[in-house]
Order: C-alpha cells, then sequence, then structure tokens
C-alpha cells in the first residue's frame, strides 16, 4: 500500500535537497521530474566502499533474500502501522480487504530491485496499487490520505531493512552505503509510481464525475414527463437506482395528498409510501422495509427520518453492519415547504455514500421535488376545476317530451387542465327544447367559471324563449363585457356555442353557430326500407358566425324539417380533431358510427367516443345525442279567430270540447277562464292575425298568438281599475307562463299540471 516516500528519515533530508519533486497534500502531485543523471552517478561510486572490498549490491542481495521469507510478515508491520496512524480508512471494507495484498506487493517489488539490480525506471506499479487508488477515489476520500498511508508504510519498511542490516553486519559504513543506494532507488521508484497512482485516481474521479453528471442529465430527462404525482415520485425512484442507490423510497405528507392540501403542525406526521425501487425487485432476501407502496405511516419522533422532516436538513448515515449500512435521507421541499421524503439506501456493495453522492441525491432531490409540487398542485387544480365543471353541467336527465337525449363529457388527458366544455338541455314553452353545446378558450379554474357564467347566461336568455341568432348576440355582448372585466393574467377570453331549439309540434330545429363546429343529423330510412339500411347521414350547410367576443358582426338562424326519430349529434371540436388523423376522417367515422348505430342515444353515445377517442383525449370533449320525438296530430289542437270580441266565446266553446275530446274535463273551468283572458287581451290591444292553440303533452298548455310585438306586463290593480286583473288571474291558475317572440310577433302561453291518474 505505500509506493510513495519508500524511505522516510534519511530519505526526507535527501529529498530537500532535490526541488524537482513537490507534493500537494490533499490534492494531487502538481510538478513531476525525474532524478538527474549526476545524482546516480554519485551513488554508483558509494556500491564499493573503499578499504573494505565489500561488494554493497552483494550485501542488498543477501538483505533481499534474508527478508523474502518474511514479507508478509513485513507487510503486517506496516499496515498495523498504518492503521494506528489512519484508523478511518479502515471503515471501508474495500480498501482494508485490498490493503494486505497491495503492501505485500510493494515489498516483494521493492525485495526484486535488491535482489535483482533493477533498473527502477522499468519496474512495474503492481496492479493492487492502481486499484486501491481508484478505491480511494470511488469512496470519496482525498489524496492526501493515500500519500499519508504511503509515508506511513515507507517509514516501517526502512526500520525493517535497517534492522535486518544491523543483523548482518556491525559496518555502518556498508550499512550507510547500502541506504544511500536503497533511497536513491527508491526516488525513482516514488517518481514513477507517483505518477501512476495519481493519474488512475484522477482517472476514477473523472469517471465519477462523468457519471455523476449522466445520471443528473439523466434525472432531467427522465423525472416529470407527466402532471401525475404518483408517477413522478416512481420516476425519482428508478433514476436512484440505475447505478446510484439499491434501494429508493418516496414517501410524502398524507395530508398534502387530499383536496385542501394544508397540513396541520405536528412531530409525527403521516406519510404515505407513494413510490419505492430496489434493483433486487421483489427478491425475498432483500432488506427492506416492511412498508408497502400506498401504504400510510409514521416515523418515530427522535429518528433520523423524523429529524430529517422536521430540520429540512438532508443526513447521510452510515452503519458498517450488515443490511443498509449507508444511507441518505433528504427531504423534499419546493417552494418553501417540505413534501415528504426521499431516502437511498446501499446494501449489497461495500461502498459506502460519500459527500458527493449527497451533493448528488440533493441535485436529484431537489429537481424531483419541483416535478412532484407541481404534479400535487396540477392534481388538485384538476380536481376542483373538474368538480366545478360536473356541477355546472346537467345533472341526469331533463324533463322534456321533445327529445330522448344522452351526454357525456371527458376532460382531457393532457397536462393542460380541465377546460370549458359544456352542453346543456333546456325545456322551453310549446313542446320545445334548446340544445346547446359550447367551449370556452383555456384551461383550469378560470376556464371553468367562465363556462359557467355563459351556461347561466344562456339560460337566462332562453327563459325569455329568443331566437337562437338573438341569443348568440345577446352572449357575444356577454362575453365583451367579461372581457372588460378580466386583467391581463386571465388571458384571452373567448368562446363558441351552438344553439338549436326543436319543436316537436312542428318537428322544426332551428339554429345558429357562433364559431361552434355543426352538428351531425342522421335521419331514419323510409318506411319501406329494410332494417339494415343505413341512415343517411349529413352535416347541415349552416352559416358559421364568428365565435363569441368579437361583437359586431351578425349571427344567423337556419330552420329544417326533422322526421321523427331524427338523430341530432352536437358535439366540441376534441371529438374530431385529432393529432394522428384530420378532421375530414374523424366525420367520415363519426357519419359511419350514426348510420349503422342503434336509435338509443346512449348506446351511440358510448359508440362515438370508442370509435373516435379510444385512448385519453389530448382535449375536452363534450358530447349530446338527442333522438327528435313528434307530437301525435291528435295532440294539438289550433283554431284561428277574428279580430272581434265576439270571438271569445267561440274560443271557450273550442276549448271546452277539446279537453272533453282528451277526458281533460276537470280542468275545463279553469282552461276556459285563461282562454277567455288571453284572447280577450290579443284582441283587445294586439294585431290580426289571432291563434290559440291547446297541446296537450307532459302538461295541457295553451297558447295565443298575435302579430303585435308589445308584451302584456303583470301589474297588480287598484281597487277601482276596470282593467289589469286579467294577467294576474291567468298567473293564479297556471303552473308557469310567459311570453316568447316569434318573426310574426308574440306567443303568450300558460302550462296546467295535468290531473293524477
Amino acid at each position: 500500500m505505500w509506493s510513495l516516500s519508500m524511505f522516510s528519515g534519511p530519505v526526507l533530508a535527501v529529498r530537500a535537497q532535490r526541488p524537482g519533486l513537490r507534493y500537494a497534500c490533499g490534492a494531487e502531485i502538481t510538478a513531476r521530474r525525474r532524478l538527474p543523471p549526476p545524482r546516480r552517478a554519485h551513488v554508483r561510486d558509494l556500491r564499493y566502499v573503499s578499504g573494505m572490498g565489500t561488494d554493497v549490491d552483494a550485501f542488498l542481495r543477501r538483505l533481499a533474500q534474508d527478508l523474502r521469507p518474511r514479507a508478509n510478515q513485513s507487510a503486517d508491520v506496516m499496515l498495523q502501522r498504518i492503521r494506528s496512524g489512519l484508523p478511518d480508512l479502515w471503515r471501508y471494507e474495500d480498501i482494508a480487504a485490498l490493503a494486505p495484498e497491495e503492501t505485500a506487493g510493494h515489498v516483494l517489488t521493492i525485495l526484486d530491485v535488491m535482489e535483482h539490480g533493477l533498473d527502477v525506471t522499468e519496474v512495474e506499479t503492481p496492479a493492487d496499487a492502481l486499484e486501491l487508488s481508484r478505491r480511494f477515489a470511488r469512496n470519496g476520500l482525498p489524496i492526501s490520505q493515500l500519500l499519508r498511508a504511503y509515508r506511513l508504510g515507507h517509514v516501517s519498511l526502512l526500520q525493517l531493512v535497517q534492522q535486518e542490516a544491523a543483523r548482518l553486519t556491525d559496518d555502518w559504513q556498508l550499512i550507510n552505503a547500502a541506504v544511500m543506494v536503497l533511497v536513491d532507488a527508491g526516488f525513482e521508484y516514488v517518481d514513477r509510481a507517483s505518477e501512476q497512482v495519481v493519474a488512475a485516481y484522477q482517472e476514477e474521479r473523472d469517471r465519477r464525475l462523468q457519471r455523476r453528471l449522466l445520471l443528473t442529465n439523466e434525472a432531467s430527462r427522465r423525472i416529470g414527463t407527466t402532471l401525475d404525482t404518483a408517477r413522478t415520485a416512481q420516476e425519482l425512484a428508478d433514476v436512484g437506482t440505475d447505478d446510484f442507490a439499491e434501494l429508493v423510497t418516496v414517501d410524502l405528507l398524507d395530508c398534502l395528498l387530499h383536496d385542501d392540501g394544508t397540513c396541520p403542525p405536528t412531530s409525527t406526521p403521516a406519510l404515505r409510501r407513494i413510490a419505492q425501487r430496489s434493483i433486487l425487485g421483489d427478491s425475498p432476501d432483500i432488506p427492506e422495509t416492511p412498508i408497502a407502496t400506498g401504504r400510510t405511516h409514521t416515523y418515530p419522533a427522535q429518528s433520523e427520518p423524523a429529524r430529517a422532516l422536521a430540520t429540512g436538513q438532508p443526513i447521510l448515515h452510515c452503519v458498517p453492519t450488515p443490511g443498509h449500512h449507508s444511507v441518505l435521507r433528504l427531504p423534499l421541499r419546493a417552494r418553501g415547504n417540505t413534501l415528504g421524503l426521499v431516502q437511498f439506501f446501499r446494501h449489497r456493495t461495500t461502498v459506502a455514500f460519500d459527500n458527493d453522492d449527497l451533493l448528488l441525491a440533493q441535485e436529484i432531490a431537489a429537481r424531483a421535488a419541483v416535478y412532484i409540487d407541481n404534479a400535487r398542485r396540477y392534481t388538485q387544480e384538476r380536481t376542483i376545476a373538474l368538480t366545478l365543471q360536473r356541477s355546472l353541467l346537467p345533472q341526469g336527465g331533463v324533463e322534456q317530451s321533445a327529445v330522448e337525449t344522452a351526454s357525456r363529457y371527458l376532460p382531457s388527458g393532457s397536462r393542460a387542465g380541465v377546460g370549458g366544455d359544456w352542453y346543456d338541455v333546456i325545456p322551453l314553452s310549446g313542446a320545445r327544447v334548446a340544445l346547446v353545446v359550447g367551449d370556452v378558450v383555456g384551461r383550469g379554474l378560470h376556464a371553468s367559471a367562465t363556462m359557467g357564467r355563459l351556461r347561466t347566461a344562456v339560460r337566462a336568455f332562453a327563459d325569455i324563449d329568443l331566437m337562437p341568432d338573438e341569443l348568440l348576440t345577446h352572449l357575444d355582448d356577454v362575453v365583451i363585457r367579461l372581457q372588460r372585466e378580466e386583467t391581463q393574467d386571465d388571458g384571452e377570453l373567448s368562446a363558441t356555442c351552438l344553439y338549436a331549439v326543436y319543436d316537436s309540434v312542428s318537428r322544426v330545429c332551428a339554429l345558429a353557430s357562433a364559431g361552434h363546429v355543426l352538428p351531425a343529423v342522421a335521419t331514419p330510412p323510409s318506411a319501406h326500407a329494410d332494417a339494415s339500411v343505413p341512415r343517411p347521414v349529413e352535416f347541415p350547410e349552416v352559416p358559421i358566425g364568428p365565435p363569441l367576443g368579437l361583437g359586431g358582426l351578425p349571427f344567423e338562424t337556419a330552420q329544417f324539417e326533422l322526421p321523427e326519430g331524427s338523430l341530432l349529434t352536437l358535439y366540441t371540436d376534441g371529438l374530431i380533431q385529432s393529432r394522428t388523423r384530420d378532421v375530414d376522417t374523424a366525420r367520415t367515422i363519426l357519419r359511419d358510427v350514426l348510420a349503422q348505430a342503434p336509435s338509443a342515444p346512449d348506446e351511440i353515445c358510448d359508440r362515438l367516443l370508442a370509435a373516435l377517442l379510444p385512448s385519453r383525449p389530448s382535449d375536452d370533449v363534450a358530447l349530446l345525442v338527442a333522438r327528435t320525438l313528434a307530437l301525435d296530430p291528435g295532440q294539438v289542437a289550433t283554431l284561428d279567430l277574428p279580430s272581434d270580441p265576439a270571438a271569445v266565446t267561440g274560443a271557450r266553446r273550442f276549448a271546452s270540447d277539446t279537453l272533453a275530446s282528451w277526458g281533460l274535463q276537470e280542468l275545463s273551468f279553469t282552461t276556459e277562464l285563461m282562454v277567455s283572458e288571453l284572447v280577450t287581451n290579443a284582441i283587445r290591444y294586439g294585431k290580426s292575425p289571432v291563434q290559440l292553440r291547446l297541446i296537450l303533452q307532459s302538461t295541457l298548455i295553451c297558447e295565443v298568438c298575435d302579430a303585435s310585438s308589445t308584451a302584456p306586463h303583470l301589474r297588480r290593480a287598484r281597487v277601482f281599475d276596470e282593467g289589469g286583473r286579467g294577467l294576474l288571474l291567468v298567473a293564479q291558475l297556471a303552473e308557469r307562463w310567459g311570453t316568447r317572440h316569434v318573426r310574426e310577433g308574440k306567443v303568450i302561453w300558460a302550462e296546467q299540471a295535468l290531473p293524477c291518474a
């Protein structure tokens, strides 16, 4: 183990005269130069001592032959001296195991030089010496300790040689001459060996630094590929067991994984084992902890893991015992908060973690903590946004008799977060229904909240029975007003919307689009067609208006008639847009599914999603499928009325006869009162033509329309007022009543509940 400064004592005096060789203890040899040739010529003169006739080479040969049988004993003596001077080195099992062979190798090399008169410039440094220097580098030990160990060994070897020389002869002149020869040879050996040992040390250190650089780069590449907390923690464990640790465990504070993400102060916080990995896999002989992934646990208050969590400081712990002999415990901290604890264990290799390993682990853990915190925050925000999104969407089926509907909402699987897609089914007066689908540009809570505001606005405008183009115009104004209220941090506010109204009496669908994709319409095959004949599927040629928020541009309403049993499919662009196919291909798939699918809307939704979105969508998807229904002509009764007050009597009689034919005589009295008041108001304050219509569906609807756009207002009549009580009477008798404007004027309607069977 001891090739540098092979002989201290007299060697140091000679070395002081040779400035060509300098040591930088703790770092490396900074300058190296071999002995000048004249010095060797001077030593050769000492090989023959004048007047003695004794050959120094012969004496050296005799010394070597005498010491060789005791070479191992000499090495043991040297090791004892080194152990007493540097006891900490023996904590490293790999160094302690190689030291005897390495020391014996140096002893035998010097004995070969003494016995055979070898030229030390051609003697190879023992391979064990180079390997020992590499082990020093692998354990993170400074080169100064290696040089110190060499010097201690050299002193011991020189003492052994001097003792043996004194035992063989009492001629001190001969002994001194032999020592001078050995000193000269020792310098040559030291110069040559030191260069090779330090070079091997530096080469190993560079290799370790390069490996750590690669590991750091690998961590940057592999950790944080998703915004999933458990996946990110597992990526940290996977990277940590790649040529660094043999077991990695990742614990997160359990409270952070809850919806609110707040943690009460405690000395023993509950943690959840969110990820772990061992190089031995599930081998039964692995000295692992008994904590399974997903399990919640705590560490004792005075334990090292608990101390690392409490102080926020990493801990390097080495114990020379079987099992986990070296452990790195690092708190996961991000944005000033402690998230959990990552632990790196070694139990198979004898090399313990050092300070360089601690720095490397800190860098990897710091990166991973930020990614885990990002994933945690994203998960919390996504959960909140998704909860808000779902709470704002229709909860269950909406009671109406115009269509049968089924719907689906799928949040995106991308990092962008939950979007602002929505759909709605709004019952309207006169056996009609509004079908809505929209998309707010953006992601996260802001998009979900904006979606809720727009959905509320649509419902408010639908309640006053606006035409689709008029409703979108008002909705456009709402978006513009919201844009003025937004800050720059909220980003640009924009949205698309498709609003359609289906009338089950006339079977007419009226719709308008504000920058939104058009629906697909599948009509039933003809009555005489075979059952296997596919449905005709079309995408209506409807003008698409600008997205909401631009202002100043008109929207157009298109109307078309739908046979009973038609399928009206509304969706957001996430259903048909994909990185792997174009929109035309997606529309073809959609057309094929609708053409062959059964008529049940719920099953159609499932088939569409399976065909168009076999994997998790990259964008939010809102899907609404409606199968149109039509009222039987016998459930609708219409009477045209002249603009004459005398026509009120005929209207009352028409209502009474119609209710009798429907078996609703119980409602005759109240219905006649409402008809009388509504028809009187239409004739007195409206314009011709006037029409009365009775509709029987889930309720009894009474409608009176005229050509005037002036809507009546409910007011409280004073005692001596002659009018003003009719509309109040209607409001008291009806469950719901209202006014809707149409292109030709207005309609006053009132609904009554049907009597229980």
